[in-house]
């Protein structure tokens, strides 16, 4: 994004924490930018001056953080006043969990040994992802389980409107971001875009939202 963005004449930057559960550290060195237009988090400070940009944004994010009150003033403290933080990430409520592909393995209770037999039921059926880091079932269970613990924290949408809420007026934009995921199929965005749109009002969704700094 920060590389599209430079190149389209925006003054664009990203930062990161690189944790250990991902690989966006080499991702960020391959693109020629990192330590100069995207830089590292430490110590959970942005490496920034106060109101500095008009725009922030994040996009699968939300769900790694531990601390959400803290990483919200923190987004505060560099937006210039009216600025916009745009947030696309999965609630509790969500159905599907997308990072390890099992449906509500996220609504089960960390170390349960119930939520253990059902995502290596479902390993069984054919689902998941990921399935060539561990390709036989048990390991890749407790492998992917195990990753869940230690790097994600949902909450419910009422938790996260709460949070922003005290720093940020909301506004959804869940029909905005289906139509941008169907943009690239337009038979598809023809034949079944307003039910899609329906469906989803109906069924526990995932949260995204534009948060405007006041």
């Amino acid at each position: 994004m920060v590389a599209a963005g430079r190149e389209a004449g925006l003054e664009m930057f990203g930062a990161e924490i690189y944790y250990g559960g991902s690989e966006t550290a080499r991702e960020a060195e391959q693109t020629g930018l990192l330590g100069e237009a995207i830089v590292e988090i430490r110590n959970g400070r942005l490496p920034f001056e106060d109101s500095t940009f008009d725009l922030v944004t994040n996009n699968q994010v939300m769900e790694h953080v531990e601390d959400l009150e803290a990483v919200l003033g923190e987004i505060r403290r560099v937006l210039k006043p009216g600025g916009t933080l745009l947030s696309l990430f999965p609630s509790r409520d969500a159905i599907r969990e997308g990072h390890i592909g099992i449906p509500f393995v996220h609504w089960f209770r960390k170390g349960s040994r119930v939520r253990f037999a059902y995502t290596w039921g479902l390993r069984r059926l054919g689902l998941g992802k990921w399935k060539e880091q561990a390709p036989k079932l048990p390991p890749w269970a407790v492998d992917k389980l195990a990753w869940m613990d230690a790097y994600t924290h949902y909450r419910s949408r009422r938790e996260i409107f709460a949070a922003f809420g005290r720093r940020f007026r909301s506004e959804l934009r869940e029909p905005e971001y289906i139509r941008f995921r169907l943009r690239d199929d337009r038979r598809l965005a023809r034949s079944r875009g307003c039910s899609i749109c329906h469906w989803f009002r109906r069924l526990p969704r995932p949260c995204s939202g534009s948060w405007r700094f006041w």
